[in-house]
């Protein structure tokens, strides 16, 4: 199974710019895009057309324009859940759980914590009630898959300046102590775990010429649980591909 997540910054931008032309020929059996900043009902009929994927499942921001994610699976799953069920998050569109035989895929916009760093305490909050649900699931023999857009690079590795944002959203110390912590509650960071040294990003600013430079943020994660990493086949981080500040990463995993 070929799983992407990529954040779009902005659905109808992203298509416009050519994403729609990359996922139709990569063509992953789970498509997972977050930071959409759109309803369908928004799109136009070419938009539309390049977004004909089998079992689409949307849950956009209450607030226009904002936020939001969708999925877009080739295996119908057994059941969908938009949100997390608490409802100061899930008007902000940031999450759709996919339940298929064996395992749970949770397709996830992580908030960001603000360039003033206003909102940090919303996304640890978000954080820490995401991992509550993901403990219960574990207790009850899940596999889970979370991916997409979790706004926290965990290690200096993780970005290009590390010295240089110890005090920005993204890589304050108590942000990345919850990547510690769903390590340590039976998750893997996969991407990691295979290439433990490897420096690369998924998320790069548009000031500066950062893409360009590759002064980059590696923002965009699949953490799974512990029993499926023996099924994992690779990881990869599409940063060749543009359309967005982000750049879709895949996991290949030996699961139908």
């Amino acid at each position: 199974m070929k799983i992407t997540t990529w954040n779009v910054n902005g659905l109808r931008a992203a298509i416009k710019n050519g994403a729609a032309d990359w996922w139709r020929e990569y063509d992953p059996d789970l498509l997972c895009l977050q930071e959409i900043r759109a309803r369908p009902d928004q799109l136009t009929n070419p938009q539309k057309e390049s977004l004909k994927r089998d079992n689409p499942i949307w849950n956009p921001a209450e607030r226009p324009g904002y936020s939001g994610v969708a999925t877009f699976s080739k295996l119908a799953p057994l059941k969908s859940e938009k949100g997390l069920g608490i409802p100061r998050f899930d008007q902000e569109g940031r999450v759709i759980q996919s339940i298929f035989p064996g395992f749970r895929v949770f397709n996830l916009y992580v908030p960001n914590g603000g360039r003033d760093l206003s909102r940090v305490d919303y996304k640890l909050d978000f954080y820490q009630e995401l991992l509550e649900i993901c403990d219960n699931l574990h207790q009850d023999g899940e596999k889970i898959i979370l991916c997409g857009d979790f706004n926290t690079s965990h290690q200096p590795i993780d970005l290009r300046n590390p010295d240089e944002n110890q005090g920005t959203t993204g890589f304050l110390p108590e942000e990345r102590a919850w990547i510690d912590t769903y390590l340590g509650h039976g998750f893997r960071d996969i991407f990691r775990d295979l290439y433990s040294d490897r420096e690369q990003y998924t998320w790069w600013t548009y000031r500066f010429q950062a893409r360009q430079r590759n002064i980059g943020w590696r923002l965009d994660y699949f953490l799974i649980s512990e029993d499926l990493v023996d099924l994992v086949e690779d990881v990869i981080i599409h940063d060749d591909v543009g359309g967005s500040d982000h750049c879709p990463v895949s996991l290949l995993i030996a699961i139908k």
